[in-house]
């Protein structure tokens, strides 16, 4: 599994020009699933994403999750950050978990992550073609594979 996780002030998701969700502060999570991912990749995912430590505390220093900060959480599934660009120009998505396979994976990574910050995540529609919109904070803009977990 990837992530790209954005500190945000706001996002918010739409499908043929309807809002979907919307968040004030707390973070953006955009979701790869790979074929080779499992429930110990969701697990291991969704403790790293609660506790990281992206928000600045009473010092100013990036020293609190968004947990501690009471932020929101809109996930977004996203594909294409399972792209290879190893050869030629047109990214290949064969990285990309079928959806038998990843819607599963989605929904049991957004309950576990609910779960973890002790209030229910926002989402996008699996599959949709989706309009993302947001405004980074500071930017900060963290990505994570579970497969480098070192």
């Amino acid at each position: 599994m990837r992530v790209v996780i954005q500190r945000v002030l706001s996002a918010s998701v739409s499908i043929g020009g309807e809002t979907r969700s919307a968040i004030g502060p707390g973070l953006l999570v955009l979701l790869g699933i790979g074929p080779d991912d499992g429930g110990e990749d969701v697990e291991w995912l969704v403790k790293k994403t609660a506790a990281l430590r992206i928000f600045d505390d009473e010092a100013g220093v990036m020293n609190r999750s968004v947990v501690e900060t009471g932020g929101d959480i809109l996930v977004v599934s996203q594909f294409t950050l399972m792209a290879s660009t190893r050869k030629g120009n047109r990214p290949s998505y064969f990285g990309a978990a079928d959806p038998v396979k990843a819607i599963p994976l989605y929904e049991s990574f957004c309950a576990a992550l609910s779960v973890a910050i002790g209030h229910p995540v926002s989402t996008g529609t699996f599959g949709a073609d989706m309009q993302v919109g947001l405004v980074n904070d500071g930017p900060v803009t963290i990505c994570i594979d579970t497969k480098h977990k070192e």
